[in-house]
């Protein structure tokens, strides 16, 4: 009886922890997986950019263009047409799976991602500050370079060792054909 109060318990932690779930997290999920592929948050890529996405069109559209961008264009919605023909008729693949929270979540996460409008009108982008992607090894990475080290070195004594056997055994082969002539 014990047993069963304890799994009840954890399972029931568990599930609170899932329906809990950071909504930010969630729409970071989906997004990676479901619309990285066309759409970016802050440029252009096959899809528009999703950046002030909320403040273009209320959540209520964006909900139902996610569903089934198509009925929207073929409806005569007029953004809808407008975004079909700026991206060359390209239709946005339908997503009636994802409920109404779950594109909501998507929408909070773009908005936690997006960059504010630059105050420059200048022609080109600003050069980003330069930084290395090279950082010196701390702590714990010494002990895995030395753990990397370890290793080849193991791997070049196995193979030193074969060498050496396969020359053993190439004059012991030499030794019995003389023995056998």
């Amino acid at each position: 009886m014990k047993i069963r109060s304890l799994i009840f318990g954890l399972l029931l932690i568990i599930t609170t922890q899932v329906v809990h779930a950071n909504p930010i997290d969630e729409g970071k999920a989906i997004f990676s997986a479901r619309c990285a592929a066309c759409h970016n948050i802050n440029k252009q890529l096959t899809g528009p950019a999703l950046a002030g996405v909320d403040q273009r069109h209320p959540v209520e559209w964006i909900i139902k263009f996610v569903h089934s961008s198509q009925t929207l264009v073929k409806g005569g919605d007029k953004d809808a047409v407008a975004l079909f023909e700026r991206f060359n008729k390209i239709p946005m693949p339908d997503h009636p799976d994802l409920t109404e929270d779950n594109i909501r979540h998507i929408v909070e996460y773009i908005k936690s991602e997006s960059k504010p409008a630059e105050a420059t009108t200048a022609p080109f982008s600003k050069p980003g500050k330069l930084e290395s992607n090279m950082k010196p090894l701390g702590k714990g990475d010494i002990g895995i370079f030395g753990i990397y080290l370890l290793v080849v070195g193991m791997l070049i004594v196995v193979l030193l060792f074969g060498v050496r056997v396969n020359k053993l055994e190439a004059q012991r082969r030499k030794e019995e054909k003389k023995e056998e002539a």
